[in-house]
This record gives C-alpha cells, sequence and structure tokens, in this order.
C-alpha cells in the first residue's frame, strides 16, 4: 500500500536506504519522524491492518506538568516501582525529557484531555501524583493516529504494509540491513541502519491483553543477529483484564482504579486490603494478590466495582470501556467487572544505551523491544508510551554506519521458484495449535506464579521442539538464503513458512525468557517464583543473554552519563 508521495513501492529494491524502521507502532512512526529529514527511510509493518499494541493503550502517557509534581518526584516513583533495577541516568533522560514531548505532541496536532482549558490528568498505580495524561480510555490510538498522519506528509518517508522481515542481516559486527518476505518473495534489503520498533511479547501467553503481533519476534530477530539482550524474567501482569467465558481479553484500564473503582472478591471483600497501595498498589502486587484470592476462593476471577467512581460523567471518560462490556452483555453501573491478570508489558528486551543504540553497529531498538535501564524490574504505568516518544527523539543525531553500501543488483539477482512443502499435510492446522500450546505453556510455568521444577520442564520441551522445527526445508532456506538470490513461493508455501516463522520465533522467545526466569533465584518486581519468594540483594542486577554465550549480569551501576556500556 502507498503512502506517500515521494517513493513507490517499486522504490524499495531499488533505492539505497539509509535507515530501515521494523515496525509501525508509536515507537516506529515517531521514529520515522525524528530521523533527519535528509535521510532515505522505509518504514516497514508486517501487518496490512492499523493493529498495534500501542494503538490498544487505553491509559495514557506519564510527564509532569503540574505545578505540585516536579521530575525528581517523578524520578522516585519510577525507580520505586523498578524494585532497584532502574539505571538512574536513563530514568533521569526521561523524566526530563517528557515535558518537552508532551509540548512537541500538541505541535503534532495531539490533542490531550483537558479540564478548564488545561491539560487533564489522572492518577495511576505507584505513582504518587496525578501526572498521566489521557485521550479519554484509547490515548494509544488516539497517538498513533496523529503521528500516522504526520508520517504520511514526509516525503522522505516510505512506509509499507505487508512486508515482514525475516532476518537482520549483520556482518563483522555491523548491520547492513534486513531479509524480508514481501509477499510471494523472500529478498534482502541494504541500508546503513535498522531501527527495530517491533513491540513486546505479551501474545506469548494464553492470557494477555495484547495483539497477536506482540509475540517476541523483534527479540528473535535481536538475538539471533548476535544483538544482547537484557531482563526477559521481568513480565509485567496487569490486575484487571475482563474474564468472560467465550470473550477475548480485554484491558480495563487501570484509571478506573485511579479515579475510584476498587477490587472486591467473591466474598465482597477487597483482596488488595493488606497492600500499602490497596488498588492501586504496584501491578506486580495487586496481580499476585489477586491470583491468590482467586485461587484460594476456586474461582478465575475478580470483581472491579466502578460504581463508586465520582466522575460526573464516568461513560464519558471511559466510552471504550463501557462500550465494549456493554456490547458483552455486562452493564458496569449495574454490576462489577470480571477481571483477572494477563501478561502486559515486557520490562526486558533488546539492550540499548541512552541514544537507543545496541552492541551491533547500526541496529537500533525503541519501544518495548528495546530494554533502555528505564523500567527495571517493574513499569511504572503509563511510562511506556512517553518512552517510546523519548528514545525515538534521540534518532535526532543518528550515527549511521560510515561506509558506502553498494545497492544489490536486481538485474543480477537470481530468482529462484521455490516448490517446497511443510512436512506435514495439516500445516496451518498442526502449526497453530502448537503456538496455541506453546502459549499454555508460557502462562502456566512462566506467568504470575512461577517455579524451578515447571520451568525447568517447559524449557526443555520448548527447545527440543524448536530444534526439530529447525529441520524444516522452508526455515532452513531463510536461514541459509544468500544476498544476490530472490526466492519465490507458491500461496500455500507462503502461508506455511509465514506460520512457521511465527511459531520460530515464539519458541525461540519463550526459551530465552524461561532461561531468565530460571537463572534469576530470587522474586522481584514482576518476576515472582513461589521457591524463591523474596528479593535477595546479590540478585540486584541485570541479566544479559547473547547468542554463542552462557546468560550472565551486569551490574545496575554500570552505566556512564550519556551512554550504557554494552
Amino acid at each position: 500500500m502507498e503512502l506517500n508521495n515521494g517513493f513507490n513501492k517499486n522504490d524499495i529494491y531499488s533505492t539505497n536506504w539509509d535507515v530501515v524502521v521494523i515496525g509501525a507502532g508509536a515507537a516506529g512512526l515517531m521514529t520515522s519522524l525524528e530521523l533527519p529529514s535528509n535521510l532515505k527511510i522505509l518504514l516497514l509493518n508486517r501487518n496490512t491492518s492499523k493493529r498495534s499494541s500501542s494503538r490498544w493503550a487505553q491509559g495514557g502517557m506519564a510527564a509532569v506538568t503540574r505545578i505540585e509534581d516536579s521530575e525528581d518526584i517523578h524520578a522516585l516513583d519510577t525507580i520505586k516501582a523498578g524494585a532497584g533495577l532502574c539505571d538512574p541516568e536513563a530514568v533521569q533522560m526521561f523524566v526530563e525529557s517528557a515535558p518537552r514531548l508532551v509540548d512537541r505532541l500538541l505541535k503534532l496536532g495531539m490533542e490531550f484531555d483537558r479540564t478548564s482549558g488545561k491539560l487533564s490528568t489522572t492518577l495511576e498505580a505507584a505513582h504518587t501524583h496525578r501526572r498521566v495524561l489521557h485521550v479519554k480510555d484509547r490515548t494509544g490510538k488516539a497517538l498513533v493516529d496523529v503521528l500516522n498522519e504526520q508520517v504520511e506528509q514526509r516525503a522522505n518517508v516510505l512506509h509499507q504494509r505487508g512486508i515482514r522481515v525475516t532476518q537482520i542481516w549483520v556482518e563483522r559486527g555491523r548491520c547492513l540491513g534486513v531479509q524480508v518476505l514481501d509477499g510471494p518473495a523472500l529478498r534482502w534489503i541494504k541500508s546503513k541502519a535498522v531501527v527495530l520498533a517491533t513491540g513486546g511479547g505479551g501474545h506469548l501467553f494464553a492470557n494477555t491483553t495484547n495483539p497477536t503481533q506482540a509475540a517476541g519476534e523483534g527479540i528473535a530477530l535481536a538475538w539471533r543477529a548476535g544483538a544482547l539482550i537484557e531482563d526477559l524474567e521481568f513480565f509485567q501482569f496487569h490486575p484487571t483484564a475482563l474474564k468472560l467465558d467465550d470473550a477475548p481479553s480485554f484491558l480495563i484500564s487501570e484509571a478506573l482504579r485511579g479515579e475510584g473503582a476498587v477490587l472486591v472478591d467473591s466474598l465482597g471483600e477487597s483482596p488488595v486490603d493488606h497492600l500499602e497501595g490497596k488498588d492501586l498498589a504496584s501491578r506486580d502486587q495487586v496481580s499476585r494478590a489477586l491470583f491468590k484470592a482467586m485461587r484460594k476462593q476456586k474461582v478465575d476471577h475478580i470483581g472491579l466495582d466502578v460504581k463508586s467512581i465520582n466522575v460526573e460523567d464516568i461513560e464519558a471518560r471511559f466510552p471504550s470501556i463501557f462500550q465494549r462490556c456493554r456490547e458483552l452483555g455486562l452493564d458496569p453501573l449495574k454490576e462489577v467487572i470480571p477481571v483477572a491478570p494477563s501478561a502486559h508489558y515486557w520490562m526486558g528486551g533488546v539492550a540499548t544505551n541512552l541514544k537507543a543504540k545496541t552492541n551491533i553497529e547500526g541496529l537500533f531498538a525503541i519501544g518495548e523491544v528495546a530494554c533502555t535501564g528505564l523500567h527495571g524490574a517493574n513499569r511504572l504505568a503509563s511510562n511506556s508510551l512517553m518512552e517510546c516518544l523519548v528514545f525515538a527523539n534521540q534518532m535526532r543525531n543518528i550515527e549511521l554506519n560510515d561506509f558506502e553500501t553498494p545497492l544489490i543488483s536486481i538485474s543480477n539477482s537470481s530468482f529462484k521458484k521455490e516448490n517446497l512443502r511443510f512436512s506435514r499435510n495439516d500445516g496451518p492446522k498442526y502449526l497453530t495449535n502448537e503456538i496455541e500450546k506453546l502459549r499454555r505453556l508460557c502462562w502456566r510455568e512462566a506467568g504470575v506464579d512461577r517455579s524451578q521444577k515447571g520451568m525447568c520442564e517447559a524449557l526443555a520441551k520448548v527447545k527440543r521442539d524448536h530444534e526439530n522445527l529447525l529441520n524444516e526445508p522452508l526455515l532452513n532456506l531463510v536461514f541459509s538464503q544468500s544476498k544476490d538470490e530472490i526466492n519465490g513461493f507458491d500461496e500455500i508455501a507462503r502461508r506455511d513458512l509465514n506460520l512457521l516463522l511465527d511459531l520460530s520465533n515464539r519458541q525461540q522467545s519463550s526459551s530465552l525468557m524461561l532461561e531468565a526466569c530460571l537463572f534469576r533465584k530470587e522474586s522481584r518486581g514482576g518476576h515472582f517464583r513461589d521457591d524463591y519468594p523474596t528479593s535477595v540483594p546479590f540478585w540486584q542486577c541485570h541479566t544479559r543473554q547473547v547468542k554463542g554465550k552462557d546468560i550472565h549480569t551486569r551490574p545496575v551501576s554500570e552505566i556512564t552519563v550519556g551512554s550504557k556500556n554494552l
């Protein structure tokens, strides 16, 4: 789909790109806007629709805009939520940049809610002040719409949907481009830099607030390329996702509790009354409290009572939530909303410094796919959308690979029509079932409550299944394709290859996550183990994984101003 006047689709393979951006959520769109206007930018989106985790974000964006608040207080709240693992310089840069990025968004056309002409703010978990800006309960959608409109006007950006990145091209420690599956064709694209903005991995779990494509693909791509991965054990489980039989999970924004909604168990009592912040304690504490109450009372949900909210017109403030509930036969003003914890946000990701650089020259990561040191072991609510913008803003001064990248000659490239097939006749059904079985396994063994025995068995199974899958000829072709080849597939092979890539990437990311969960023998932030239920000073460090090396650690203090040591 052609979205810009400066290029057309035929330019993809005949242009020497400066930057390829992978992913078109808030991180990818903002990156495309912040990169210098003299650069040729290719923005790739594997989806043909507008679905993204950013678009699904309800709550808002955290930034200091009120006189009684301060950047120092925002930093302290972030560090407290991060359970001892936030990198101070990352936090400082974030809180200082956030108010400036609010002004930038306003100039781009973002229309935040206002009260008496001033920006409205709400309170969310673990914040000590009302600093969460919002657009009713669909802030993410409003943000992505504004950014997308701006990107479409940029003559130096070509935004293409329906093109999937299958590998990152790295030679001698430098990123030189990407391999893509463009319709029926598998081929390579050269560029002087690549930005990963592929989102997180909530859909690795059976219960999640995330869309299907949030399945850790960026983690798998980066790991295979040799990038450092950090803190994958830390997953935030949102306490309040809609829980109804035969209905997909749907996030019930924390802002409802910020405005006065309360959690009630099956006995009509508060399952979080023992927590210091009660209904607005940190998400990991609330999720574990709900999980414990549900298990004790042998139920699959907790109630969220919104009837006590003092907002004059609650439905006007949360229109999407009320509409969704009523579509499913619920009236929140007359009955409690059934909710349960669901996988929501990955604090870990591809390790970057404060300029979004990875350990591979020319490879950058922004948004949920990245681990910047900001979130530590548990993200402070509504810091994530703003993190996308703050680190995308660092792309203004991007450092490109300092060498010429000659074009891959289209005329000299060899085209091969492939007749390969997945080894099973029931390919789509089998692969889809395997993905669902993997999601259930991850939820059961690496969800809110984890243990050594369950995770060891799960890791062994996932690794075994992954090794078997890699023997498939279709996957072998992807990972062995030379740079001057173009391979073409018929519709059946293309469909099977996409599903094989989905399962393979999920297996890779799941095994890395399970390995990190087993390595950290304590409970901290979003990582809770019933066999090691307390935090230990020894483990106040980051975990690191990289291809070809054993998992190891990095001290929190190992950082210098402006650039994290990688």
